[in-house]
């Protein structure tokens, strides 16, 4: 079996107090989540990457967003940086924050059913009205 490829990324928040480095499986695609806790806590519809490896300088602050995930951000400036389910390793990493990221590609949209009356989905991308 062939080892997967994977890219660097590096990124951080807005005022710079929290900085992140690390990989994720190059080609890795994102889906934008439109449920109502993700546009809440983005502004819009939230979309992450889930990384290999991370490294997290700073201390970001967490906010127990449900009975099975945490959602970290800065307490300095307030960026929405990172969620984290219960019992996983992975701590997924937003894309918005992440400098230049190579390779990252939308693929589809999750929880449509929750998305906002403000604003359609035009891209042609897959639509799920829940989580596949």
């Amino acid at each position: 079996m062939t080892p997967l490829e994977t890219s660097d990324f590096t990124g951080h928040c807005l005022c710079g107090e929290i900085r992140f480095h690390g990989t994720y499986d190059a080609g890795h695609g994102l889906k934008a989540c439109h449920c109502s806790q993700c546009r809440r806590w983005s502004g819009h519809y939230w979309a992450a990457i889930l990384p290999r490896s991370l490294t997290i300088e700073g201390q970001p602050r967490w906010y127990r967003a449900s009975d099975s995930a945490r959602r970290g951000f800065c307490g300095t400036c307030g960026s929405s940086l990172f969620w984290q389910h219960d019992g996983s390793d992975v701590i997924d990493v937003a894309a918005g924050a992440i400098d230049s990221p190579p390779g990252l590609q939308l693929l589809g949209h999750i929880f449509v059913a929750d998305k906002g009356d403000y604003y359609d989905i035009a891209d042609g991308l897959p639509q799920d009205p829940a989580e596949s």
